[in-house]
């Protein structure tokens, strides 16, 4: 039990620096560095360490690295699942499969920079990479909360008799990742076609002309509301099937909120980048809060263990 429950620890560490990462992966867009290492993968510019290296550069192949550093966490965690776990046991599955995600992550990365999706390039397959990407992130990131949740003892998930709320959890699980996606785009839209002013900014959106990319920025806000009535939603029936989880669902419900709010303030204030950081981990805590109250809601009852989300 002590080694699961350290285990479990390693696996929350991997899951923080993992966030660290996107967030840092989120900088190197919004600052227009991700050209630093020019179209060189995995070199950075041709060499193995750069020399006399740019800001932009500095920052790209600082993502490189923690990046790299990320998938080496990601593998011990997988050979460890390996070693401690049974065959066939669920925290063998979503450590295995964030290995996977980590591997399709990098490969992701790598086709940014190899086919020039970077910097100013405002083509619509950019579009395409950037929420293929996000996808492979939101992905990425539920497989490394399952697996210390589940090393923690929360049993694996009983479907049967449970059709109703299925669907209801399906669609806030989908809706968030949805939601995640277009932001992702949108992000990427404020940082092609920055505005100075808010008269601006509404003028660029309702162009003609608009770039697809700039026209995200009125369904953006519409979707994060229904979005956010199926998260509430999700969060009523998972205290109605199980009272246990009424703390972790109004961790959800309060961060979802908060991330509305900041949402308002990233228009309100053109997107500033540290707005934008700020907005992107609050939309990563939520999706994490809800992999876990999905995972508690839809566990067996009388195996539940008392709520530990705090330790994420």
């Amino acid at each position: 039990m002590t080694l699961q429950r350290g285990y479990a620890r390693y696996a929350w560490f991997v899951l923080a620096f993992t966030l660290l990462v996107i967030l840092w992966g989120a900088y190197v867009r919004a600052s227009g560095s991700g050209a630093g290492c020019g179209s060189h993968w995995p070199l950075c510019n041709g060499e193995v360490l750069p020399r006399a290296p740019a800001a932009a550069t500095l920052i790209e192949f600082g993502h490189r690295l923690t990046s790299g550093a990320a998938l080496l966490l990601v593998v011990g965690l997988a050979v460890t699942a390996w070693r401690r776990f049974p065959a066939g046991h669920r925290v063998r599955r979503a450590a295995g499969l964030a290995g996977i995600l980590m591997v399709t992550e990098a490969l992701i990365g790598a086709g940014l920079v190899l086919f020039e999706y970077v910097a100013d390039d405002a083509r619509i397959a950019r579009g395409f990479w950037v929420a293929g990407h996000l996808v492979n992130t939101f992905l990425l990131v539920a497989a490394l909360t399952l697996t210390p949740v589940w090393a923690e003892g929360v049993p694996g998930p009983r479907l049967r008799g449970a059709t109703a709320r299925t669907v209801v959890f399906a669609l806030a699980l989908a809706g968030v990742l949805i939601l995640g996606t277009s932001g992702a785009v949108t992000a990427l839209g404020d940082t092609l076609f920055p505005v100075a002013t808010l008269s601006e900014g509404e003028a660029q959106t309702f162009s003609d002309t608009a770039h697809v990319f700039v026209r995200l920025r009125i369904w953006h806000p519409t979707l994060a509301i229904a979005v956010g009535a199926a998260v509430v939603a999700s969060a009523l029936v998972a205290v109605r099937s199980d009272p246990r989880t009424g703390a972790l669902a109004q961790t959800l419900v309060t961060l979802f909120l908060l991330e509305l709010g900041v949402g308002l303030l990233n228009v309100w204030w053109l997107a500033p980048i540290g707005l934008q950081l700020v907005h992107l981990l609050l939309a990563d805590l939520v999706w994490i809060a809800l992999v876990v109250l999905t995972a508690r809601a839809f566990a067996a009852r009388e195996r539940l263990p008392t709520e530990t989300f705090a330790a994420a």
